[in-house]
């Protein structure tokens, strides 16, 4: 359906731009920290869930729908912010303590849920499906859907293996802080911290033209 030269060039963009720093980065990172690597891999599946969610929102053109309305951009973007603002709360509400209790007190399933939501809830998310995806695909090989299709599990499978490997590092983040105490009393609000930053950005982020 897709010639293999384009699914390798596909696959090599994709590639790059995962290596680029970006929100998905810090979130896993941050949640691996804070969940051990379990944590990191339950957010990198969240992320996957959202590609997946997006790549089947292309095909079908909903996300040209969505964008062809003005206010949709503003409506995803306010509510990522609030979203992570009752992230940041939620950290700063939290204590220190022993990872077996914490891993019993906020589970893989949350931790899914949040990455997932967090990757929808940002409105460039959508616009990045809708135009990068089209690209890839050859209308003289067939209906473009099936191609949209194909692209996002490639992009899904990749994002995927990078994130988890990214929340690896976070659960060496978490051990070394479980081995200094007053490093993890500063945890919670560095996270905090980084989701304030992720609202900000969202804030200050421009509807492309």
């Amino acid at each position: 359906m897709i010639a293999f030269s384009t699914l390798l060039m596909f696959s090599a963009a994709v590639t790059m731009l995962l290596l680029s720093p970006g929100p998905n980065m810090a979130f896993v990172i941050a949640q691996g920290a804070s969940h051990g690597a379990r944590g990191g891999v339950a957010a990198a599946l969240g992320i996957g869930a959202a590609d997946l969610l997006l790549t089947l929102a292309t095909a079908t053109g909903v996300t040209a729908v969505v964008a062809a309305w003005p206010a949709a951009f503003e409506l995803i973007r306010y509510a990522g912010v609030l979203y992570l603002l009752y992230l940041a709360g939620q950290a700063l509400r939290r204590r220190p303590a022993p990872q077996a209790q914490e891993g019993a007190r906020i589970g893989l399933a949350t931790v899914f849920l949040r990455s997932m939501l967090n990757s929808l809830l940002n409105p460039k998310a959508l616009l990045f499906f809708m135009v990068f995806l089209p690209q890839f695909t050859d209308l003289g090989r067939g209906a473009v859907a099936p191609q949209l299709l194909l692209l996002g599990c490639v992009l899904t499978a990749i994002s995927v293996v990078f994130h988890a490997l990214l929340g690896a590092v976070g659960g060496a983040a978490r051990r070394f802080f479980a081995d200094r105490p007053a490093a993890a009393r500063l945890q919670p609000y560095a996270l905090a911290a980084l989701m304030l930053a992720l609202a900000l950005r969202l804030v200050l982020m421009q509807r492309p033209a």
